[in-house]
């Protein structure tokens, strides 16, 4: 039986007439990696402060663990480790001063939990740098050690892949797959690049101008992309034709190609090419092409009224 770690029942957060979150209800599983996406401005990071009582709710209430999120309640805190935004640090004290400050303040007595985190996020090399003259990648790193020093069972991640190069992203990702599959950590993750955290996110939610759109386990997202097969022949229009009588709708799209949505077209392009050739119009391409994460990302959010 899965264990609801995360809860928030119709959240709203409104400033004067700008509605940040509109009633938005979501839940997250015990060791489930939730990815929590949209475009910047779409209540990803107000959802995030709102979890981590950094902000009240203008309606509704946040759970974890089914305690009621408050600011006052410090025991909440003791498993939740976060990264939100910026990730802020003591300028001119040095990474490993950075994180002695937060071992301190996590009240851990082991000492040697600055050496391992530091280890962890491959920062050695930079122990000794004072923060402010890290680069935008390691800051993240950094951002990241704090969150992850106390080994919490609970991580709120907003945009945890800002200023990483695509080497850092990945090992990021194998550590928090990890993380999650081998330790039962629940992972709360915001991003607007759907790509990546489909990569390794269990579910993901959509949110778009406030409202959650849509949640889907992240195993059935592929299916949701639109297919469709792409034809090309010297005489577009006899060849239109000829689909046409084989009961297909092809229809020219920008690059003044034929485009067939069919499920039984896609399925079985050599029909369509033995039809083609039979008619007396060769196929010069014959292709499947499946719509990309990112197209199908910007198309539901589309739908609401959104990117077109």
């Amino acid at each position: 039986m899965t264990t609801e770690i995360i809860r928030t029942e119709s959240i709203s957060k409104y400033y004067e007439d700008v509605r940040a979150v509109s009633d938005v209800s979501l839940s997250v599983r015990k060791g489930e990696i939730y990815g929590f996406l949209g475009l910047n401005g779409a209540g990803k990071t107000t959802t995030i402060r709102i979890l981590l009582g950094m902000i009240r709710p203008t309606s509704g209430a946040a759970y974890i663990n089914d305690v009621k999120i408050s600011a006052g309640n410090t025991e909440l805190w003791k498993n939740v480790g976060s990264l939100v935004e910026i990730p802020y640090s003591y300028p001119e004290l040095t990474v490993r001063e950075n994180l002695e400050v937060f071992r301190r303040l996590r009240f851990l007595p082991d000492k040697r939990a600055v050496d391992q985190i530091i280890s962890k996020l491959q920062l050695g090399a930079y122990a000794d740098r004072k923060a402010k003259n890290l680069s935008l990648g390691n800051n993240q790193r950094l951002g990241l050690a704090k969150a992850l020093i106390h080994n919490p069972q609970v991580l709120l991640l907003d945009e945890p892949a800002n200023g990483l190069d695509p080497a850092g992203i990945f090992e990021i990702r194998e550590m928090l797959h990890d993380m999650a599959l081998n330790k039962g950590v629940t992972i709360f993750i915001s991003s607007h690049i759907l790509g990546e955290v489909s990569r390794f996110a269990t579910r993901i939610g959509i949110i778009h101008e406030g409202k959650l759109i849509q949640e889907l386990d992240s195993d059935k997202l592929e299916a949701l992309c639109k297919k469709r097969l792409i034809v090309n022949a010297k005489d577009l229009n006899l060849a239109q034709a000829i689909l046409t009588r084989m009961g297909y709708s092809a229809e020219k799209n920008a690059e003044d190609l034929l485009e067939i949505e069919s499920e039984e077209a896609i399925r079985n392009p050599d029909t369509i090419s033995t039809e083609m050739v039979n008619g007396g119009c060769p196929p010069t391409l014959l292709k499947v092409e499946e719509e990309d994460l990112e197209t199908y990302f910007l198309r539901t959010i589309g739908a609401e009224g959104g990117v077109k």
